[in-house]
């Protein structure tokens, strides 16, 4: 399907000025530099960005040819490949720099330049959404293709949700109907997109931006975002007391967030100066817990909002990308079995999801990145999951034809793929507030391990099978042995016992005897793999 790109905030006029001379809005931007080991020292590392990834890996053509709206899409041509790549250049209408620079005197010319550092004249948020709506009607009508691909950095994914959840349900000019957005789009990807809006430390930072909103960044205080998400609404509207209204949730009569994604980044340190108003829980713009759609997958990457350590130009970034937009099976990793109270412990967890084949990881939730599991917390919640289970993490696979570049030649035609859940258990020995460190070891974890999953046919080639060990109890290294069962003794190579429920398959796997004896995750405790293959619902 096609892939539609919708870049984020580019501040004032001056900004907006400087993002339109690049033909693709960032997005053709790659990286170079990768940051590696404990020392932090940058080390070259190529990565060419998504929209020539795309190209290589998935087929797709990149369509311009002077401008991609004039020469294509309100063209009479024939019609065009669904597989292509777009770039909705909304801040077009707001640059100054397509139009005739104005006879003015030198009063005039300074107060301008002053005026278009600290205003964005010409942009609006609805404007855009609406404009987006007939972008994605007229790629759809070019293309032939029954709905579009939708990724978004930053702002572009309010863009994309006031698209969704209020344009879409408003008439048009002629008075026609809008398609609903889940007609329009099959899947939402966000790169640090601030679902929740952005809360910097200050209280009066929040008010100043909600108040006078400089360059338009009113768009982000959360209690503003009513306006431009709820029907009926209009911008500036705060939600009434007696509203529910909850900028992170998307009603799934706009849109499914089974089918929505958002990569949250957890590295302010590469940022620029708004990391130290927003503080270390962030990507340096966007808080953590505001960079996420409620209910939808996400994964999290040590990663920056934007720059040469961003999420966007990042492998991490891509390959969370690539797996969401064309990977067949959902992978939903989670605890099971857990004691029903923890008293007053505090407990946390570190998770690392790794894939065979690429030199990054795809998911980490750490304490030291300021994201650990709050296993405490979680079974606390529980009680309100009627599955009982405390979620770790959610990935996609790809097809066994799509071979990782880095899986070595012997193991491309291999039939199963490799993953590798890393989890670490911290207990935090506290009282009153205050940490007791008599019995303290420092980054020693009270349990640690990987489980490694294989997956892929069945004997017979048909259905889905897993295969899982704990590296702990694989005699000899992990690479040796494919499946990774065969590292075990024999009476313990048979492959994980997969359960169907409908197109659902589930299994678990029982948590090692040195983690079952912690209080927190107890005899029962293991690790539930629920694969769901996406197919069956579009």
């Amino acid at each position: 399907m096609p892939i539609i790109y919708v870049r984020g905030y580019a501040g004032p006029t001056a900004g907006i000025d400087n993002v339109v001379d690049d033909p693709f809005y960032g997005f053709n931007r790659g990286a170079t530099h990768v940051r590696i080991g404990g020392d932090g020292d940058p080390r070259f590392y190529q990565f060419e960005g998504p929209l020539l990834r795309l190209m290589g890996d998935e087929g797709y053509r990149l369509l311009v040819q002077g401008d991609q709206h004039r020469h294509l899409l309100d063209s009479a041509d024939a019609a065009l490949t669904p597989a292509s790549l777009w770039v909705y250049r909304f801040y077009d209408q707001a640059a100054t720099t397509f139009v005739p620079p104005p006879h003015e005197n030198v009063f005039k010319h300074l107060w301008n330049k002053v005026h278009h550092r600290v205003t964005a004249d010409g942009f609006n948020i609805e404007a855009a959404a609406a404009g987006l709506y007939d972008l994605i009607t007229l790629i759809r009508q070019k293309t032939g293709a029954p709905k579009v691909h939708v990724v978004a950095h930053s702002m572009g994914g309010l863009v994309v949700r006031c698209m969704m959840q209020k344009i879409c349900f408003q008439p048009q000019e002629d008075g026609r109907s809008r398609l609903p957005a889940k007609d329009l789009v099959a899947k939402f990807f966000t790169y640090g997109t601030p679902h929740g809006g952005i809360d910097f430390q200050l209280d009066a930072l929040d008010w100043a931006q909600q108040t006078f909103g400089p360059a338009g960044s009113d768009i982000f205080a959360p209690e503003k975002m009513y306006g431009y998400l709820e029907p009926g609404a209009k911008f500036g509207d705060t939600p009434p007391r007696s509203s529910a209204f909850d900028p992170q949730n998307v009603p799934e009569e706009a849109f499914p967030t089974e089918n929505i994604f958002c990569l949250v980044g957890t590295n302010p340190k590469d940022y620029g100066l708004a990391r130290l108003t927003v503080g270390p829980k962030s990507d340096g713009l966007v808080s953590i817990d505001h960079a996420y759609v409620r209910r939808a997958p996400r994964a999290y990457i040590h990663r920056s909002h934007s720059g040469p350590y961003g999420e966007v130009n990042s492998e991490e970034g891509y390959q969370n990308l690539r797996r969401f937009l064309f990977g067949p099976w959902q992978v939903t990793l989670g605890l099971t079995g857990l004691p029903a109270a923890v008293d007053d412990e505090q407990w946390q967890a570190d998770m690392r999801l790794a894939i065979r084949g690429l030199p990054v990881i795809i998911s980490e939730q750490q304490t030291s990145h300021w994201c650990p599991i709050q296993l405490s917390r979680e079974i606390r919640r529980l009680e309100g999951r009627p599955d009982g289970t405390v979620p770790l993490a959610r990935t996609f696979l790809l097809e066994p034809a799509r071979p990782e570049p880095g899986i070595p030649s012997d193991k491309s035609a291999a039939p199963r793929m490799r993953y590798s859940l890393t989890l670490r258990v911290f207990k935090l020995d506290a009282h009153d507030d205050h940490f007791r460190f008599a019995d303290h070891l420092e980054q020693v974890p009270a349990w640690s391990d990987s489980l490694i999953v294989d997956i892929g046919p069945d004997a017979q080639g048909g259905d889905v099978q897993a295969w899982a060990a704990w590296n702990s109890m694989v005699e000899g290294s992990s690479d040796s042995f494919d499946p990774i069962t065969d590292g075990l003794p024999p009476a313990q190579r048979h492959p994980a016992t997969m359960e169907r429920d409908g197109e659902d398959r589930f299994c678990g796997i029982a948590l090692p005897p040195t983690a079952r004896a912690l209080p927190v995750l107890g005899a029962d405790a293991t690790v539930r793999i629920h694969v769901h293959d996406r197919r069956t619902t579009r």
